[in-house]
């Protein structure tokens, strides 16, 4: 697979919007500025494919990235924005949820959580949804490099046991700045996609 090769296919609000499917769909699911788009430009290498901002909120619409006719990465909007209107909430939460559900070709969804804190109920609940969707749970702990690297292993274990991670799962520890852990999650994506 030719990771130069990836463009933005579309910015789609509804199901009738959504590419045909290629081999299989990963989608990125978390916290609105936890750093989907920033993990999405360093997996291909990209400075900036995936628009990122530094203001919550910026992903309105689900977005597919065209990586060699292989795969799409699906950038859902963010949730848990508090600055967003209820209707906006309700809007962005039924697009996930719509895509989600309808999706056939979604092969995994890989969660997204701020290391630096604890898994919120928000990130409790998209991880339950994960779970008894795919039957495990992808998650990558961005922000790593806001970490002393003495006490990194310590929120690590804090996201595991905060969502009842086993072995059967993936927890990568990730950092757009130093590009820590951006190897190890495009290795798993490609493993889980048979793509090689």
């Amino acid at each position: 697979m030719n990771l130069n090769n990836a463009s933005i296919t579309i910015s789609a609000v509804t199901p009738a919007q959504y590419p045909a499917p290629l081999t299989c769909d990963v989608a990125f699911a978390g916290r609105s500025n936890v750093g989907k788009s920033s993990l999405i430009n360093k997996l291909l290498n990209r400075k900036s494919l995936a628009r990122t901002s530094s203001k919550p909120g910026k992903t309105a619409t689900i977005n597919f990235y065209n990586i060699d006719d292989t795969i799409y990465f699906v950038d859902l909007p963010g949730y848990g924005y508090a600055e967003v209107s209820k209707d906006e909430k309700l809007r962005w939460g039924k697009m996930i949820e719509d895509y989600l559900h309808q999706r056939e070709s979604l092969k995994f969804t890989i969660l997204l959580v701020d290391a630096r804190h604890t898994p919120n109920e928000n990130d409790l609940t998209m991880a339950k949804w994960i779970r008894r969707r795919h039957n495990f749970l992808f998650v990558v702990a961005t922000k790593c490099d806001k970490i002393p690297k003495t006490k990194l292993n310590e929120h690590l274990d804090d996201i595991y046991y905060t969502l009842n991670l086993t072995d059967d799962d993936i927890l990568i520890p990730f950092s757009a700045q130093t590009g820590q852990g951006a190897e190890d999650c495009m290795e798993a994506i490609e493993e889980l996609c048979e793509i090689n």
